[in-house]
């Protein structure tokens, strides 16, 4: 029995298969969430596979401590993006602290119930955050990656048992995105 058997059911480590193979079960049948991180231009920079009863915001988290981008030259890579673009699937009050404490710029609308919490107690409600909408336009840039990601038939319907090798998959595909992008710029 190796090590990766045993592993419990999380996504804080993308190298350890969960118990659950990341299959989750829903009405419509068997599901996996592929969350990610995207640059401006739609190329994935983070990857992770999550049973798809999973909800977005716990593993925002896990996304943030996983985003290591090169830098060209000497340094250390960058962890933390300048602006960060999501939708209102992520506007925990957790995540806005803590990416006010790392000096990110985020652009994260507000959802409905929260505005009325924040407006039911006046003034101890606090300012709404601050939200551009200019920059939220460009959140259509991950959103079109995913259709890229449904166009390869292994990634949109799952036949992998594994997570592992689902994940590499989702890897592999990045990789060409990558690869590429980089072939259209001159």
């Amino acid at each position: 029995m190796s090590s990766t058997q045993g592993a419990r059911s999380n996504y804080k480590n993308p190298r350890l298969e969960p118990a659950d193979h990341a299959v989750g079960r829903s009405r419509g049948g068997l599901t996996t969430k592929l969350h990610s991180l995207v640059d401006g231009r739609g190329r994935p920079l983070v990857l992770l596979v999550t049973a798809g009863q999973i909800n977005d915001s716990p593993v925002f988290p896990a996304l943030l401590d996983h985003l290591r981008v090169p830098r060209r030259g000497p340094g250390r890579p960058r962890v933390r993006p300048a602006v960060l673009i999501a939708d209102k699937a992520y506007s925990a009050r957790a995540h806005r602290t803590r990416l006010r404490a790392a000096k990110v710029k985020t652009v994260i609308p507000e959802p409905a119930d929260q505005i009325a919490n924040r407006r039911r107690r006046g003034r101890r409600g606090g300012r709404p955050p601050a939200f551009d909408a200019v920059l939220y336009k460009n959140r259509n840039v991950i959103e079109r990656g995913y259709n890229t990601v449904k166009q390869w038939r292994g990634l949109a319907t799952r036949y992998d048992k594994h997570a592992v090798i689902y994940r590499g998959a989702a890897v592999l595909r990045a990789i060409v995105t990558w690869l590429k992008d980089l072939g259209d710029t001159p």
